[in-house]
């Protein structure tokens, strides 16, 4: 096995970007390790460029933002059918480096567009192809993965949604991406990062939108059952949603899906406070039966006093067909944990400074221990920290040891203790988890990829381990660039 990452100089290291992205179907793909290619016939090939675009945030007479997009469509919505071997080719039309993370997706490691990590950063101009299976159905997304609160807190997002022919036929659908933007009057932005908001809850947005407007209108037959994507794409905020239908005869919502992942129908008016709170990174798939009668239903976020109506469903054409109860997806086929064989883990979730930051590294022989992490990709400055481990910040740029070894097919059970006063989303890449229990006794179990861990709580998660370096982090931007990250090795 060669090092194909090892002895690089920093420029020879961050020059091989654009140079390694054009062959990853002949060599190595990983920045730290060769890795054989695997067979792979892709069923759809797609192009995503990166680069700027205008959208009026501040309404259709307000001025224009330069905002960022693949291919110049805001929040660019890819279908396919379940199954499909997806070749994405990413090319970089910024002017600056970056990556294509898709999030959620389980996948061969060294597409999981982590820099250093698992591959180069793709610099201005470059390109770099991603082969995936696209094996689970669901709500997903795709996102960059280096300086995320810049170019994401700039709108580069993308949502995949992965079809399955098994899904009940509902009588309409509609995908909802929500996103706050830091705005001037002008449509300029402002500041996307101040120390006071990495420190605590993060840097929040006030200008809110769902698909780039303040809020839209939809539409779903009377009595019918509309099914509704839900992403958070914020960069910082945590959503409460509800669902509202009055009094009408035949309304009720039903959380038929979390993360993608199916699980047996809950009723909204079920659970504490009649909401779902979900972080940014996260999406839940709801089942909004309308009133048999007429009327108009609304989706929105009750987290603050000031209630953030942002989709309002009006009943329009023929009358559906009266169904009884949820419309529910399939059973999730993915590989469950055995709870009792698992190996266990904890981590906590703590505030840091760089003074307090331990100075560890990698074993010399690693084949990542000289690789540098670009200074794009990290922060200036550590505010926070996994068991008193902090993602390099500042000048430190050496990629740090993991946080955990663990083996391939192995069950794991993984705590995750908040001892910090703010809530932190907390994702793994590359596995589909179960979330087990909460401190709190707050969650239903389910499958999801993100979870949100509140202060003082402490939620077990568990999985099947699959092989590859997988990055594990916060997915408030700010505080992933502040140190709140880590990383799995599973061999």
């Amino acid at each position: 096995m060669t090092n194909s990452g090892a002895g690089l100089s920093r420029r020879a290291f961050l020059g091989a970007g654009a140079a390694l992205g054009g062959l990853v179907l002949l060599g190595p793909t990983r920045t730290g390790q060769a890795r054989a290619a695997a067979p792979f016939e892709p069923t759809r090939t797609v192009t995503l460029g990166a680069g700027e675009t205008e959208l009026k945030l501040l309404g259709p007479d307000g001025p224009a933002t330069r905002i960022l997009a693949y291919d110049g469509v805001p929040f660019q919505t890819l279908r396919v059918p379940r199954g499909t071997r997806l070749k994405a080719e990413f090319v970089n039309g910024l002017d600056e480096g970056s990556t294509l993370h898709f999030h959620g997706i389980r996948m061969p490691n060294e597409f999981d567009g982590v820099p250093t990590l698992t591959q180069p950063l793709v610099q201005p101009g470059g390109r770099f192809t991603y082969l995936l299976p696209l094996d689970d159905p669901g709500t997903f997304f795709f996102h960059p993965h280096c300086d995320e609160t810049g170019q994401a807190g700039k709108g580069l997002a993308g949502v995949l949604v992965v079809e399955d022919p098994r899904d009940p036929a509902f009588d309409a659908e509609h995908v909802l991406c929500l996103k706050d933007w830091r705005l001037a009057e002008d449509g300029s932005f402002l500041p996307l990062t101040e120390p006071d908001g990495a420190s605590k809850a993060g840097t929040f947005g006030a200008t809110r939108t769902v698909n780039g407007a303040a809020s839209v209108e939809l539409t779903a037959p009377a009595g019918g059952h509309a099914r509704l994507r839900i992403l958070n794409l914020d960069s910082t905020r945590i959503m409460d949603i509800g669902v509202e239908g009055g009094e009408a005869e035949g309304f009720e919502a039903w959380l038929i899906a979390v993360d993608g992942h199916a699980l047996k129908p809950v009723r909204l008016d079920d659970l504490p406070d009649g909401i779902w709170r979900m972080g940014p990174a996260q999406r839940i798939d709801l089942d909004v039966r309308m009133p048999a009668d007429g009327g108009t239903v609304t989706v929105g976020d009750y987290r603050a006093s000031d209630i953030y109506h942002f989709a309002a469903i009006r009943t329009e054409g023929q009358a559906a067909k009266p169904r009884k109860g949820p419309l529910a997806l399939p059973k999730p086929e993915l590989p469950r944990p055995d709870m009792k064989k698992a190996a266990r883990f904890s981590f906590t979730l703590q505030q840091a400074t760089d003074a307090a930051v331990k100075n560890l590294a990698l074993p010399a022989d690693d084949p990542l221990a000289k690789a540098l992490i670009d200074s794009l990709c990290v922060g200036s400055t550590t505010y926070w920290g996994i068991d008193a481990e902090s993602w390099p910040a500042g000048n430190r740029r050496n990629l740090p040891p993991p946080l955990a070894r663990m083996t391939t097919g192995r069950s794991c059970r993984v705590e995750i203790r908040n001892e910090t006063r703010f809530p932190h989303p907390v994702h793994l890449h590359g596995h589909a988890f179960e979330v087990v229990s909460s401190s709190l006794d707050r969650l239903p179990r389910h499958f999801a990829d993100t979870v949100l861990v509140q202060p003082g709580e402490a939620v077990e998660i568990a999985f099947v381990a699959a092989p590859g370096d997988w990055a594990f982090h916060c997915h408030i931007l700010e505080h992933m660039e502040t140190g709140m990250m880590g990383w799995f090795r599973i061999v």
